[in-house]
């Protein structure tokens, strides 16, 4: 090896033999192989010349990513419900929380877009709109935010509408309620076989239940910790939902939505929703 050869080895960008081990991918994968990063670029279509349609097409397809991991992760969890075992769910519910705060923060980077820019390429989308994403209706399902009629626009694709009608089966509250049952506290039929497709009320053998639990941490740990990871999930839900709102009135005020929503009227309302009533409720009890 000459001298100067010896004085790059190491160096960034130095040609030594580490450096060409991994600069041959003719048998291999590369980075943007395994990523499929060809792929991806490729559906970033702007259809128009404006500059920040770029920003708003990669906020969207950023979290449909995110909301896609929800989705498998909420799945894995209630697989793991459905056969008693709560710890591995806990680690589940935590990714899902982080995941819900990078779709937080991506608001953050929308709110640079002002109503002057997103008028330049509003009407190339139609009737396009986040109102219509079956990975988000998934999440939502699954949550227990459920509404038949938002199956409606994925009635044209039995490959979304399916699973999504399936979704409305059973939340992962629903789970929660049968373990919590099965831990001695015997919640009525009304708790245990309604309707889920209809939305969840509060019921007081529920709260009952839960602020037996949280009096009783000792003895019903797996419970309470279930329950307050549940909590972390709804939590950050809100959070979401709420920059989401500050987002659609800071660029379009209070028009209406792309997808014939009320736009910020409609996301106003979504705030009241609550997706696990009875453990808000015991806080004021106890």
């Amino acid at each position: 090896m000459t001298d100067q050869a010896q004085k790059n080895v190491g160096r960034p960008g130095a040609p030594d033999s580490a450096d060409q081990a991994y600069s041959d991918f003719t048998r291999s994968l590369s980075y943007g192989d395994y990523l499929q990063l060809e792929l991806l670029r490729s559906a970033h279509q702007p259809v128009t010349e404006a500059h920040d349609e770029h920003l708003f097409i990669a906020i969207h397809h950023v979290s449909e990513v995110w909301l896609d991991l929800i989705v498998r992760e909420l799945q894995a969890a209630m697989l793991l419900l459905e056969g008693g075992i709560t710890d591995g769910p806990l680690k589940m519910l935590s990714r899902v929380v982080r995941a819900e705060e990078q779709m937080t923060n991506a608001w953050d980077v929308l709110k640079t877009m002002t109503p002057t820019d997103y008028l330049e390429f509003r009407s190339a989308f139609g009737q396009a709109s986040g109102f219509q994403s079956e990975r988000y209706r998934m999440m939502e399902f699954m949550l227990g935010n459920r509404n038949a009629v938002m199956l409606r626009p994925h009635a044209h694709r039995e490959e979304l509408y399916g699973p999504l009608k399936e979704a409305m089966e059973a939340s992962i509250y629903d789970l929660t309620l049968r373990l919590l049952s099965q831990a001695g506290f015997g919640l009525p039929a009304e708790v245990l076989e309604r309707d889920y497709s209809q939305p969840y009320r509060s019921h007081p053998a529920v709260k009952a239940a839960w602020m037996e639990v949280y009096r009783n941490t000792d003895r019903y740990w797996e419970l309470y910790e279930l329950a307050e990871k549940l909590l972390d999930v709804e939590d950050q839900f809100r959070r979401w939902r709420f920059n989401h709102l500050t987002t659609v009135e800071r660029v379009i005020g209070f028009k209406r939505g792309s997808g014939g929503t009320s736009g910020a009227g409609y996301l106003k309302k979504a705030l009241d929703v609550v997706l696990f009533p009875e453990l808000w409720e015991v806080r004021t009890e106890l």
